[in-house]
């Protein structure tokens, strides 16, 4: 291999997590700065978080209780 064409590696880099998670990975970067974990994701804590845009989810409950309501008839 060519000397001084690949990147350093740090086998201690620091990860920050949005909610405030900190570990340590191996990466070519000093420091990575992230949005979510698996400290903080619904898959890993089993927490659902539902994000509601103009009332989507709400307006969906409904026509599920509708079709509900039609079928048992």
């Amino acid at each position: 291999m060519k000397k001084g064409t690949h990147p350093k590696y740090n086998s201690k880099s620091e990860v920050t997590c949005a909610c405030g998670a900190v570990f340590n990975v191996g990466s070519t970067m000093d420091k990575i700065d992230v949005e979510i974990c698996s400290k903080c994701h619904p898959f890993f804590t089993g927490n659902e978080k539902v994000i509601d845009t103009a009332g989507r989810v709400d307006r969906f409950k409904k026509r599920v209780a509708v079709a509900k309501t039609k079928s048992k008839k």
